[in-house]
């Protein structure tokens, strides 16, 4: 049997799939290195929730015999992945990250995954997430029913939530790539913190169906990768319409390399104070030339600032409120206090209180938004930011109450980006694009609905400029 070396376990989409293709080695033997590799560090860093290597060596040798018959699939084929555990696969364990829900199982897959499985994917494992998909208010990153997702970086660090397990894998060569979901700022900050490539889709291009609902109106579904061309390869098998899913947006996707659109003719918005004052210290020399690839790229760019919205406590009371009228049975009947984090049971239990003319005022608020982001993107096609302004916490730091130390800047720059851009449903990337010691820092960039093909493309030569999505944390290898 041919050995599967490091690098295939950090190689992307395309190299391997042309591989396999070549038949330098099965299917069947990539999916067992995974799984080995997957069940011997996975439980090291709390990323993995469910092994799936009888499923996954049964799908290979399928995938084995139709690459035989020279029944091509596309780049998915034989690739191995992971999935955030608030996906069903049908007959096995799917708990939310959340003890309530440890032993419940669906007689359904998740539309998301069998898409991906008709590309001929091989799902190796359900990854670890933070329970209840970080709910409204948890407080410790140890609000998982496998643990704190510890940072393959640095493992007295988080990783990030609430995908906390998808990013892990991703980066320390456990899967190809993983499936994680984003209310506000779930794909995006492991991403950032992890080292890789997140890509939060627009509200309704992929579908939710068999995933668990923290908020009706703010989730969303979507890949995390080591670059921005394999988000663009696994947003084109996940992508699309669905009458499983009523906020479905009815919309496919396809993945072009190269945008008609020359990227002289785009123009990114970014603030100043973003890449000096607002910005960790140690991080900023590589934030610097960050901007400057940026600026490399033949795109325009130009000072701009978020329109003045209270987006904090706007999206705060919108999962709140949501999120506790869908978990209202499980608060009702008392297992809510089986829940890891004290200040997440206190939260859930609070949003039943909300009274419905505060929430609807936060929906009010959140259609001018929508109406201003309108107004903003339709002068600017991009916007750029830290993804997150700090590198990745200790794992035994309070979520709420972090400090850095530094004065505020006078200019609040796109600080808020995260939470605004879930409120208005926009399209996001993130971008591994330097360290802070030691630890990885992402650059955010996010554009008009459906605008993902221009985003990747920037992420995209943005990589091909630099290394930083190559980087490997020492403690995976």
């Amino acid at each position: 049997m041919p050995s599967i070396s490091d690098d295939i376990f950090f190689a992307g989409i395309t190299e391997i799939n042309q591989k396999l293709t070549k038949k330098e080695f099965s299917a069947v033997e990539l999916a067992r290195a995974f799984c080995d590799r997957l069940e011997a560090i996975g439980p090291r860093y709390n990323a993995l929730a469910l092994l799936l290597r009888k499923d996954a060596l049964r799908d290979a040798k399928d995938v084995d015999g139709d690459i035989k018959r020279e029944r091509l699939r596309g780049p998915l084929q034989g690739i191995p992945f992971g999935a955030k555990d608030l996906l069903s696969y049908a007959k096995h364990p799917t708990t939310w990250g959340a003890q309530p829900y440890a032993g419940q199982v669906f007689d359904y897959t998740s539309s998301v995954l069998k898409r991906i499985q008709k590309h001929g994917g091989l799902l190796t494992g359900k990854l670890a997430m933070v329970e209840l998909a970080g709910g409204p208010s948890y407080r410790y990153a140890s609000a998982s029913l496998t643990g704190p997702g510890l940072n393959p970086w640095d493992n007295t660090r988080w990783s990030g939530g609430s995908s906390s397990g998808s990013a892990i894998a991703v980066a320390s060569g456990l899967v190809t790539y993983a499936l994680g979901s984003e209310t506000s700022g779930s794909i995006l900050t492991p991403s950032a913190f992890c080292g890789v490539t997140g890509l939060r889709p627009t509200y309704g291009l992929v579908s939710r169906n068999g995933a668990m609902a923290l908020s009706w109106t703010l989730d969303k579904i979507g890949p995390i990768c080591r670059s921005a061309e394999d988000c663009g390869l696994v947003l084109e098998a996940i992508a699309g319409a669905d009458p499983d899913d009523l906020s479905s947006a009815r919309k496919s996707f396809y993945y072009i390399p190269q945008v008609s659109r020359d990227l002289k003719d785009v123009t990114v918005g970014f603030a100043p104070a973003d890449f000096s004052d607002g910005v960790d210290p140690a991080a900023r020399a590589d934030y610097a030339k960050a901007l400057e690839t940026i600026r490399s790229l033949g795109v325009q760019v130009t000072e701009t600032k978020l329109p003045d919205f209270p987006y904090g406590s706007v999206i705060g009371t919108i999962i709140s409120a949501e999120g506790s009228a869908i978990f209202e049975p499980l608060i009702k009947s008392g297992k809510v206090d089986q829940l890891a984090d004290q200040h997440q049971i206190a939260g859930l239990k609070a949003g039943l209180e909300i009274p419905a003319k505060d929430y609807l005022k936060a929906m009010r608020i959140r259609s001018l938004i929508q109406e201003a982001f309108r107004d903003l993107l339709s002068t600017v096609d991009v916007l750029i930011a830290p993804t997150r302004f700090d590198p990745a916490p200790k794992i035994t730091q309070p979520l709420d109450r972090r400090s850095t130390g530094r004065p505020t800047p006078a200019a609040p720059g796109l600080t808020a980006l995260i939470p605004a851009g879930n409120l208005a449903g926009l399209p996001a990337l993130s971008i591994p694009c330097g360290f802070a010691n030691g630890m990885p820092m992402g650059l955010q960039l996010v554009g008009s609905p459906f605008s993902e093909n221009m985003l990747l493309a920037i992420g995209r030569t943005f990589q091909e400029r630099t290394d930083w999505h190559k980087r490997r944390p020492p403690l995976a290898t």
